[in-house]
């Protein structure tokens, strides 16, 4: 390095010199990084389409998809049994709920904390070979961090240090601090099985613990989210789009799972069933009862007709809002799904393009059929009411501050290239151009434009766009036809609830869809965004892989990857399992198909662990180091600054 080139770069180095003031300190710092890139990759875990399935992810995310048994079978060989390993792996997934567990069946205790006290340290140690002593001491629980240190750190060969080790287990349970400080190994067993954890989109809808899982990932640390169009739906309500927020109740309502909403961000919808109950008291809204597979309770039968009612009001405001968004932005080219305007209220019928349809319900005591559009008074408040609410609720505003800090629209992360559903694409391959608020763009740009339109929406401090334009927008993502979120012709939800020809509820799949099987056009698509390497894949959700009917999930020979298996209840029946989660180690990657989780209490009580099937997606010839990783990229540069910085201390242009 010339004399000039560090005299360019003096600003800089600089303020470097503050963190490392001297060439000792300088030196240790280049050691210690050059040592943590000859380390393993460190493990990564994706999964995607949570929908609301708190307790499945929650325990997908304490069995790190299976890998925590492998790490106890390596650490453990073969010298254990069936039921110790059951025992074990139940014991750190849920620790305090397995010690009361065992209390209970009468153990003697003190033999248990001796030989899982033994067992944990063994894990532990081989879960923290992939870090250096600084990353697990950051992780450590700090009233035991000095003791776990000592533990995982001595050598099994030298007798004194043993001994030692076996005072420290005794004193530990003699002192009845045992069961504390199992629950603290086992929680840093979890933290150090993934260290970072990436989830494709829609932790929203059908299932009841949106919110639950929202509050885990708060306080998670490691993750991103690329946002789906269900978050998106979300977050487009918080912003206090109204079309967002009569179609969140609506599913909401369609799936009985109203406990979101009200439990978990307060949301009453006692404004809603209020007008309802009165709107449609000689209705008895049968096309509206709730569906039941999404695991919520059966609600009675005075519930079942008030929810009917609800959902009905609900699914004929949200038509009545969606229909008057689509005459204020005709550049949506969505005038075609302005049903209502298409309804003759004295037939009953409909006119589709050039058929005519009859529909299922023809009550319809709140539209005016001279102006269907129109919001009458009682839905204006009904609608100003549940928006104020969404708007007032701390906690989905803290949930969707969450998602907008970890949140993007893709990611590129150790050669992957990750989004929820689709990039716009014509029927040649190539990226289709899409025109938003007045800019033409496509591919990668066009993911950008629309990070900059959500971020807008959500503050509108962060760009100069218009706002109200940006917050009309996220319904766009929701269901338009060129939304990355969505990529199909339509949204049938009308014809869904309306009417009975099945072949007016095809939505046609857009050409990402029909191409994303040819490994060409995946290559493509990753050149466009900048993706090199013979080891580069696409990995993404949305539209649930029918297992059952033979689908897979490995597409484009090996270049695509889709997760979606159906982590929700309402997909079970049609995917035939319930799950896929991505697993990417120093090894390679490995894709685990997951069964049908039954529940906590059964983990707990018996031992069942999620029944996982293992793929190997792609095994590496050499074990992948942090050298190989994005992470890696980045510490190389911070030697070469620090080399830099070396350099200038030496020459004299910093003192010291």
């Amino acid at each position: 390095m010339t004399n000039e080139e560090i005299k360019n770069d003096l600003r800089y180095l600089k303020l470097l010199s503050r963190d490392f003031p001297n060439t000792d300190s300088v030196a240790t710092e280049i050691i210690n990084l050059e040592a943590i890139l000859h380390l393993p990759k460190p493990t990564e875990h994706f999964l995607a389409d949570l929908h609301g399935e708190s307790e499945a992810f929650e325990h997908v995310l304490r069995n790190a998809s299976g890998n925590i048994k492998r790490k106890v079978r390596e650490a453990l060989g073969n010298d254990i049994s069936a039921e110790d390993l059951r025992d074990i792996c139940t014991l750190i997934y849920y620790p305090e709920e397995q010690l009361r567990a065992v209390r209970n069946r009468g153990v003697r205790m003190p033999d248990y904390y001796q030989q899982r006290l033994e067992w944990l340290v063994k894990i532990c140690r081989r879960v923290s070979s992939k870090y250096t002593r600084s990353k697990v001491r950051k992780s450590l629980p700090e009233q035991y961090a000095y003791i776990i240190e000592e533990l995982l750190h001595e050598h099994q060969a030298d007798i004194d240090k043993q001994a030692y080790v076996n005072i420290i287990i005794q004193t530990m349970i003699g002192t009845r601090r045992a069961e504390k400080f199992i629950i603290a190994m086992c929680y840093l067993i979890q933290r150090l099985s993934i260290d970072r954890l990436h989830i494709l989109g829609d932790i929203f809808d059908r299932g009841p613990g949106a919110h639950l899982i929202m509050d885990r990932l708060e306080n998670y640390g490691r993750w991103d989210i690329q946002w789906g169009n269900h978050d998106i739906l979300w977050m487009g309500a918080a912003a206090g789009n109204p079309c967002c927020v009569m179609s969140v109740i609506r599913l909401s309502l369609r799936y009985a799972n109203t406990a979101t909403l009200e439990d978990g961000y307060g949301i009453s919808l006692m404004p809603l069933a209020a007008f309802a109950m009165d709107a449609y008291a000689n209705d008895n809204c049968k096309l509206f009862e709730p569906r039941l597979d999404g695991g919520a309770e059966v609600p009675t039968k005075k519930n079942l007709r008030l929810l009917a009612q609800m959902h009905k009001a609900a699914v004929i405001i949200q038509f009545k809002l969606e229909g008057a968004l689509y005459e204020k932005h005709p550049e949506w080219n969505m005038s075609d799904r302005n049903l209502l305007k298409c309804v003759d209220f004295q037939k009953g019928t409909i006119t589709i393009g050039d058929e005519h349809y009859q529909l299922l319900d023809t009550n319809f005591p709140t539209i005016d059929p001279e102006n269907p559009l129109k919001l009458s008074a009682e839905e204006e408040a009904v609608v100003r009411s549940l928006v104020r609410s969404f708007q007032i609720s701390d906690r989905l505003t803290r949930h969707t501050t969450c998602l907008t800090d970890h949140g993007s629209m893709y990611r590129i992360y150790n050669d992957n290239l990750l989004f929820h559903a689709s990039i716009p694409m014509c029927e040649d391959g190539t990226l289709k151009t899409v025109n938003i608020l007045g800019e033409s763009v496509a591919g990668a740009e066009l993911m950008d434009r629309i990070e900059l339109i959500v971020r807008t929406a959500l503050d509108e401090t962060s760009s100069k766009l218009n706002v109200e334009e940006c917050v009309d927008y996220m319904w766009y993502l929701w269901c338009g036809q060129d939304s990355p979120l969505f990529g199909k012709s339509k949204m049938a939800t009308f014809e869904r609830q309306f009417l009975a020809e099945k072949e007016t509820w095809q939505e046609e799949k857009g050409w990402y869809y029909k191409l994303r099987d040819e490994a060409s056009v995946m290559d493509g698509l990753m050149d466009a965004f900048g993706i090199a390497g013979s080891h580069r894949h696409i990995i993404n959700g949305h539209v649930p892989v029918r297992a059952s009917r033979g689908e897979k999930p490995i597409k484009a020979e090996g270049r695509l990857i889709v997760i979606d298996g159906g982590f929700s209840k309402a997909y079970h029946d049609t995917t035939g399992i319930a799950g896929y989660t991505l697993v990417y180690h120093s090894r390679g990657l490995e894709l685990v198909q997951h069964e049908p989780f039954l529940s906590k209490h059964d983990a707990i009580e018996y031992g069942t662990d999620i029944r996982s099937t293992t793929q190997i997606v792609e095994l590496r010839g050499h074990r992948l180091m942090v050298s190989d990783t994005d992470r890696g990229k980045e510490l190389r540069e911070q030697v070469i600054d620090l080399e830099k910085l070396l350099r200038a201390y030496r020459r004299g242009y910093i003192k010291s």
